[in-house]
Order: C-alpha cells, then sequence, then structure tokens
C-alpha cells in the first residue's frame, strides 16, 4: 500500500444530460496537513441535498487532513444566434446608470457582457433547481476524490523517499556510536590506573595502606562509570524504533500517527545519548542524530 501525504488537490467537471441552460458543475478539492479528518463543504443551494453523501465519500477514502470541498455550477457563454433579451437588457441599463451615479470611476458594460449578463439572467432562475445533478455529480466527485489520492500518493511517495535517506542517515551514526564507549572506558581506565600508580609509588613509605580494599574501591569505581556512561540500550532502542519505521513505510496506508510516535521516542533516545556522553565524539553523533530526527519530525506531519 502507499504512503499518503496529506497535502493535495484535485479539480474536475461535468455536465448533465439535459442541459437546455448549457450549465457546468465544477469540483475543487484541497487537502492539507491536519491531526483528524476535517472536511469543510462550499456547496450551491442545488447540491445542498448531496453533501451526506459528499462527506461519506469522503470518510470512505481519506483518514486524516483537513479537507475544503468546492462546488459551483457555471453557465457557458450564449451561443451564436441567441435571442437578445430587451427587457433584461434595459435593467442591466437601468442597474449600470445607478452604479455610475455612486461611482462615476467605474467602466461601462462591453456590448459582449451586457449579452452574456442578460443571457444569465435569462436562465438563472431556477436553472440550477431545475436538473437533477445527484447522478451526475457523484461520478464525478468520486473521479476528484480518486484524483486526489493520486496527488497525495505522489506527494506521499516523496516523503518516504526523504525519510528512507534519513533513516540510513541515522543507522550510520548508531553504527559509529557503537564502538565509542568501549574505547571511552578503556581510555578512563588507564588514566585511572596511571593516578592509582602515581599515588601507591608517593605513599607507600609514608602511609600503611590496606591494598585490597584500596583495588576493590577502584574496581567499583571504575564499574560505576562504566555503567553510567553506557549506551547500549539506548543504541539498541535507536535500531529497533528505525526498524518499526521502516517497516511502517513499507506497509503504507494510514500510518502518520504511529510515525509520530516513533519520532517522538528517536528523539528521546537521542537525547539520553547526548547526556551520557562521554567524548566529543560521542557528543557531535548525538547533535547530528538530533538534526535527523528533527528533519524527519518535518516530514512526518504530512502523512497521512
Amino acid at each position: 500500500m502507499a504512503v499518503y501525504s496529506m497535502t493535495g488537490f484535485a479539480s474536475g467537471q461535468v455536465e448533465p444530460q439535459d442541459n437546455a441552460e448549457q450549465l457546468t458543475l465544477g469540483f475543487e478539492i484541497r487537502s492539507v496537513n491536519s491531526r483528524f479528518l476535517d472536511l469543510v463543504f462550499k456547496l450551491p443551494e442545488a447540491l445542498k441535498s448531496v453533501e451526506s453523501q459528499f462527506r461519506q465519500m469522503l470518510v470512505d477514502e481519506l483518514s486524516r487532513g483537513k479537507i475544503e470541498v468546492r462546488v459551483f455550477v457555471r453557465q457557458s457563454r450564449p451561443i451564436a444566434g441567441s435571442v437578445v433579451d430587451s427587457a433584461a437588457i434595459q435593467h442591466l441599463l437601468n442597474q449600470q446608470e445607478m452604479v455610475l451615479a455612486w461611482m462615476p470611476q467605474a467602466r461601462a458594460l462591453s456590448v459582449a457582457e451586457v449579452i452574456e449578463l442578460q443571457a444569465r439572467m435569462k436562465g438563472s432562475d431556477g436553472a440550477e433547481d431545475a436538473i437533477e445533478w445527484s447522478d451526475a455529480a457523484a461520478k464525478a466527485f468520486g473521479q476528484c476524490i480518486a484524483q486526489l489520492k493520486a496527488a497525495r500518493a505522489t506527494e506521499g511517495a516523496r516523503l518516504k523517499a526523504v525519510l528512507d535517506d534519513k533513516i540510513e542517515a541515522l543507522r550510520d551514526a548508531v553504527h559509529k556510536a557503537g564502538p565509542l564507549i568501549p574505547a571511552a572506558v578503556e581510555q578512563h581506565k588507564a588514566k585511572f590506573m596511571e593516578r592509582w600508580s602515581e599515588m601507591l609509588a608517593s605513599s607507600k613509605d609514608t602511609v600503611s595502606l590496606d591494598l585490597q580494599a584500596m583495588e576493590q574501591r577502584a574496581i567499583a569505581e571504575l564499574t560505576a562509570y562504566a555503567i553510567r556512561i553506557d549506551v547500549a540500550e539506548e543504541l539498541a532502542r535507536l535500531q529497533a524504533h528505525l526498524d518499526e519505521i521502516t517497516s511502517l513505510l513499507k506497509k503504507g496506508g494510514a500510518i502518520g500517527k504511529r510515525l509520530d510516535f516513533l519520532i517522538q521516542e528517536l528523539h528521546r533516545e537521542a537525547n539520553t545519548l547526548g547526556s551520557k556522553s562521554a567524548s566529543l565524539e560521542l557528543s557531535r553523533i548525538s547533535m547530528e542524530m538530533k538534526v535527523l530526527v528533527e528533519q524527519m519530525r518535518e516530514q512526518v506531519q504530512n502523512i497521512e
């Protein structure tokens, strides 16, 4: 199954079979990201009765996103030879004189505009309501939804490619961080033993030492240090979260909320890694991880 973005656009139009008034029904669907499925409809009065059907069609196909649906009815330009309605034209002229009296700077109507407006006035009284839109509208709206899903799938494929690149970069960072901890422990042990030897050399002639007790204490301190800086669990969890994200991206579908949760877990582990840092190199890797995770978060916010 594809990975879907919540961003997309689709449009379409349809004409009814009995279309003496030359009316066209147009659709526009815009989609942006949202935590839930938020549907907003802007329909003409002639289509208010099918809003519930349109709503159910969207619910059946989409799970998240703010969806704005705009449906409009337009009348084509009158064909050549259309009858000129003198009463309609006179009405337009009267309206124009009133407008010009209020706004002398306004432009007068052209002949073409007068002819088109009088044709619209002639066919506007119930013309939209007189046509049965339901069947044609439902079919065209379904095609528009399919177009929207295709657009969201195309954008989703782009987001998946970006996330795949970030995942590989994070895996590489985890791989680099693994060997740093044993090296840090050995380095600390070497420094500790050096100081230990110096202390013994300077005090053996003046102080009676319980060497066994001091040795046990030294071992305990080394062990505590190794435990404190050990990030094996954090690295294992990072790897597990990356595996889960990869699996979800392959599975596809409505995975956005699950991905958002896993991104939070990745950020938590990267933070812990930084707080346990025993070297500048590990601190640098932790910062690199947090940057990558934040970049992933930006992309995941748009996934359905």
